[in-house]
């Protein structure tokens, strides 16, 4: 059986918080950090608030990544980021994929794999986001869908780059919803996730891919969750915003992960 790693809790703001209030977020998380070792934190703040989120997080163990940006280093793209520049913001992590990107902006799997090459290119760790809707669910089509997503979403990627990836699977259906795929459903989809890595890249690579849960985390389930062995940690969305349910389910997972050591 592999070893579980440590968790990793990745909190998505999404268009939400002034810097005002993303500065009072960070504070809050930084200064509990220490007392939820091993778990780490990434903290995904809209563009404005990223300069406010790096000042506060300085020389802490959280780190900050971005929520989306245009796979080009720069040029003639209104309204668009770089990976370069949220490198340069103090951003670690970035997020890629997310349903969000997919369903409301028309992000492609081939879009994907060009920003996942393009923030390697610049030593940011992306955050790839896969999972199926509610329609394709029913359908009996969650592995196929999951299926083409890595297949195209990692296409051209080596075992090196590889392992600077996080991939996070979020079942459309789940996101903002309330409903949360029960630990049984989420354990059988990041399965079938590190099967196809382990395919892949290997064994040893797919052992120790971090692979996070995402759609309705809480306090009230993410311990369950976490129990399950292919499941890393959390993106969390809504419970981000506020610091106690954010450090609640930080806490659940690092309760989980030291019953099974």
């Amino acid at each position: 059986m592999r070893p579980q790693t440590p968790p990793l809790i990745a909190g998505n703001w999404k268009m939400h918080l002034t810097r005002a209030e993303a500065g009072a977020l960070v504070q809050a998380v930084v200064q509990s950090a220490p007392e939820l070792a091993p778990a780490k934190f990434v903290l995904l703040p809209p563009y404005t608030a990223l300069a406010e989120a790096a000042a506060r997080m300085a020389g802490s163990a959280v780190s900050m990544g971005g929520q989306n940006f245009y796979w080009e280093d720069k040029g003639a793209f209104t309204g668009e980021v770089s990976a370069p520049l949220l490198a340069d913001a103090g951003c670690r992590y970035v997020l890629v994929g997310h349903s969000e990107r997919r369903h409301l902006f028309g992000e492609t799997d081939q879009a994907v794999n060009k920003k996942i090459l393009a923030s390697l290119r610049v030593g940011l760790r992306p955050i790839v986001c896969v999972g199926e809707t509610l329609e394709e669910r029913e359908a009996g089509r969650t592995f196929d869908v999951i299926r083409l997503q890595l297949e195209v979403g990692l296409s051209g990627l080596n075992g090196t780059q590889f392992a600077s990836l996080v991939l996070a699977y979020e079942p459309v259906w789940a996101i903002g919803t309330g409903k949360t795929a029960s630990p049984a459903e989420a354990q059988e989809a990041h399965a079938f996730i590190r099967t196809r890595l382990e395919e892949k890249y290997g064994k040893p690579a797919s052992d120790c891919a971090i692979i996070l849960y995402g759609g309705s985390v809480k306090p009230a389930n993410a311990y369950y969750l976490f129990k399950e062995r292919d499941i890393d940690g959390f993106l969390v969305g809504g419970a981000s915003l506020e610091a106690a349910s954010f450090l609640g389910i930080a806490g659940e997972a690092v309760k989980a992960y030291k019953e099974v050591q």
